[in-house]
């Protein structure tokens, strides 16, 4: 594998290096370098996810964990289908988004009443509610569908710049939660999987733009609506076995006598 250059990504030149012996504080504790940063930021979102490579689990737990189990499925769906239903059926641009962000509301409410996490809920009623009013500002109902569509631009941005500078966003989360940092850039297998682990990420984000984007722009909210929620848990999912799968291919579970690995 090689990078834009066609030198072996081992091989990354020092420029793309950020600073390896951070300045201690007064204390003479280390400071966190940027990398440390985002690696626990990422890496606390992925443990909160259920995707946490120290720990032994078998695939379809980690799936369904990270899918957020019935709930999760029911808050990530259920408003985008209801507001393509009806208006589908009614064009009524205001009922269908009322009825969206209404239901985001309700799987709030629910979880502040059972004092459950609500960060994912209250993401997706910020989110619901954004779009929404753009929406209604322009009366176009294709642009409830942009602020996914700017997500997906930036989430694909971040994974393909991160692989490509030797600094992949799968590597920086895993090597927090495995205690070890940014050593794994210095094993090549590691950053050789953590590099296609974020070009698969990306690629996905990108691919999700590339079948939407002409949709938006020819006014078909129906058709994007539908392309929205296909292109959403259904190719999520698989791209997260994978990524457990090959992240545990690096990482293998340590396993006492008599026991046997999770799968």
């Amino acid at each position: 594998m090689s990078d834009t250059d066609g030198r072996p990504v081992d091989e990354t030149p020092e420029a793309l290096e950020p600073p390896q012996t951070p300045k201690p504080t007064a204390d003479g504790e280390r400071q966190p370098t940027a990398s440390d940063l985002f690696g626990q930021a990422l890496g606390s979102a992925a443990r909160r996810a259920g995707m946490d490579p120290a720990k032994e689990a078998h695939t379809g737990h980690v799936v369904w964990s990270a899918m957020g189990g019935w709930r999760g499925v029911f808050e990530s769906v259920l408003p985008g289908l209801a507001f393509v239903l009806l208006f589908t059926f009614t064009q009524n641009l205001p009922l269908s988004l009322a009825v969206s962000v209404g239901l985001a509301a309700v799987f709030t409410i629910i979880r502040l009443v059972q004092r459950s996490t609500i960060s994912a809920a209250l993401g997706g009623l910020i989110a619901a509610g954004v779009a929404a009013a753009l929406a209604l500002w322009t009366g176009r109902g294709q642009d409830n569908f942009v602020p996914g569509l700017i997500t997906n631009a930036a989430y694909g941005t971040a994974f393909l710049v991160s692989a490509l500078i030797g600094w992949s966003l799968i590597g920086l989360a895993v090597g927090f939660l495995m205690n070890e940092g940014t050593a794994w850039r210095k094993d090549a297998k590691k950053r050789r999987v953590f590099f296609w682990l974020a070009i698969a990420w990306a690629g996905l984000f990108f691919a999700r733009l590339a079948v939407q984007l002409p949709f938006y722009f020819a006014g078909d909210v129906t058709t994007l609506g539908t392309l929205k929620l296909v292109m959403g848990l259904p190719l999520f999912a698989p791209l997260i076995a994978v990524t457990w799968l090959a992240v545990r291919a690096v990482y293998p579970p340590r396993v006492e006598a008599g026991d046997s690995p999770a799968s």
